[in-house]
């Protein structure tokens, strides 16, 4: 039985390899911000909650790159539906990754979700997909900050984690939660 595990803060955060809708790659390795790399782990091409939530990012991806940050989306979406997530959701500068593994999904502690039909988009929920998870990546690859949620509402809206992150990165702010002695 599968029992997500968060992962903790200022430890390395588990390899990310995923394919991108445009046919390339994307690694976490090669594509890390020059500061931090958010990472945005949505549910898929059915969620409305995550196309308003993506949407908002790709408003504050001018604001994050000033920041030194870069971003990725990722689902567990097969090729086709991570492509028309990306196209009929108009994010045309966000890089959409597709094909997250379970295996990988795990790695990063998403709670795990069965498609139940279509949603109010008209879209068919796959038959198993990750709900949401952002995860905030120092360039070394340590874990600054997550948010990891069980269904798709309640996730941090972006001008929130810009404000965050221009605070971090201001004052040497540190990772917190990294107390494991008790």
């Amino acid at each position: 039985m599968y029992k997500p595990a968060p992962l903790t803060p200022a430890e390395p955060v588990p390899y990310l390899d995923v394919a991108l809708t445009d046919g390339s790659t994307w690694s976490l390795a090669e594509n890390a911000g020059e500061n931090f790399t958010l990472i945005n782990f949505y549910r898929g091409l059915h969620c409305p909650k995550c196309r308003d939530n993506l949407k908002g990012l790709e408003e504050a991806l001018p604001g994050l790159a000033e920041q030194g940050v870069s971003v990725l989306a990722v689902s567990m979406d097969p090729p086709e539906r991570g492509s028309e997530a990306k196209d009929e959701w108009g994010l045309a500068h966000m890089p959409m990754a597709h094909s997250l593994t379970l295996e990988q999904a795990k790695a990063w502690g998403l709670h795990i979700s069965s498609g139940r039909g279509k949603t109010s988009t008209g879209h068919e929920e796959t038959k198993v997909f990750n709900e949401p998870g952002t995860f905030l990546v120092r360039a070394d690859g340590t874990l600054y900050a997550s948010w990891v949620q069980t269904v798709p509402f309640g996730r941090p809206e972006a001008a929130d984690l810009l404000a965050m992150i221009k605070f971090v990165n201001e004052k040497d702010y540190p990772p917190r939660g990294t107390h494991t002695d008790v």
